[in-house]
């Protein structure tokens, strides 16, 4: 699916791949072309975003962080929720998990929408389970680590403390086998 409509957000040629499917950071940049998009806003002006919490395993202990782009900290790999996305958030989620972090795994449940009022978004937030970490992926520049669910919390505090609430919901929502 392509688009070429003002500023937005253009995917060449093909829509993304099946994450199953095997693929090349370089195959990746050849073939899809992204250029700086508008963001879709809500009914009351939100910028819409969605994100993933990925996890290494269903007892959800590690959680998986990337680096900020343009200064220190962590934070949950997310972003701007694409007009193609707009009918299934969960697309944008998977999506970002795997441009920022390389991630391809298995979606979970939903962990709700938190609203940021401060930077105006509101992003629905969703638990991935990894089951493969690409070597290489589109924002490969990034650093990426695995940190306990206490230590992510903390360092979400201190980084993003918006996104630490989405590590709150992570142990509020778990299924009740899960929890510790």
């Amino acid at each position: 699916m392509s688009y070429e409509a003002g500023n937005l957000q253009v995917w060449a040629s093909n829509p993304l791949p099946d994450p199953r499917r095997e693929l090349n950071i370089a195959q990746f940049n050849e073939n899809y072309v992204k250029v700086k998009s508008a963001s879709l806003n809500d009914s009351d002006g939100f910028r819409l975003r969605a994100a993933c919490v990925c996890v290494r395993s269903p007892a959800e202990e590690e959680v998986l962080l990337v680096s900020r782009r343009r200064v220190p900290g962590w934070i949950i790999p997310g972003g701007k929720i694409e007009p193609e996305e707009l009918s299934n958030h969960s697309l944008s989620a998977i999506r970002e998990a795997r441009e920022e972090a390389g991630v391809i795994g298995t979606l979970g449940r939903c962990l709700g929408t938190f609203e940021n009022i401060d930077r105006g978004h509101r992003t629905t937030v969703y638990v991935l389970y990894v089951q493969e970490l690409e070597e290489d992926w589109a924002e490969s520049g990034r650093s990426r680590e695995w940190f306990s669910l206490n230590e992510a919390h903390a360092v979400l505090l201190e980084s993003r403390p918006i996104q630490s609430k989405y590590l709150s919901s992570l142990v509020l929502t778990r299924p009740s086998s899960q929890s510790t």
